[in-house]
């Protein structure tokens, strides 16, 4: 599953996998990584501060996670550049989703948040 998405010239792709090695569906653990690339389409560098995800499982159960950065790193993007990392959630269920937003600054020091598309977490083969 991807999801793309542009925001104040900000390009955010996301490609997901489930991680069948790590998850055990007998008790109830589903493990998934999300890949994500962060383009930045502006004439002058940004920086990535922190980020924001509602994570919702097929139960409807909603956990927020807040935070500094991205795994460990604010890193400056410059123009034309691409930042991406990988990270990783577990769920209850087999299907759920993830959606969001980086709180970014801009070269002149003006803040902004660009939004994080949802995306589908999903066991293969579980939804038809």
């Amino acid at each position: 599953m991807d999801a793309t998405e542009y925001s104040r010239n900000i390009e955010i792709n996301v490609v997901t996998a489930y991680l069948p090695d790590q998850s055990e569906p007998d008790a109830h653990r589903f493990v998934f990584s999300y890949h994500i690339s962060i383009t930045n389409h502006n004439a002058d560098s940004v920086q990535l501060l922190s980020r924001q995800w509602r994570i919702t499982d097929g139960n409807e159960h909603v956990q927020e996670v807040e935070g500094e950065g991205v795994v460990g790193e604010k890193p400056v993007i410059e123009p034309g550049q691409t930042y991406e990392y990988t990270s990783g959630t577990v769920l209850a269920t087999e299907v759920g989703s993830m959606q969001g937003a980086y709180r970014m600054t801009a070269a002149d020091d003006t803040p902004f948040e660009t939004p994080i598309p949802a995306f589908t977490l999903a066991q293969p083969n579980a939804l038809h």
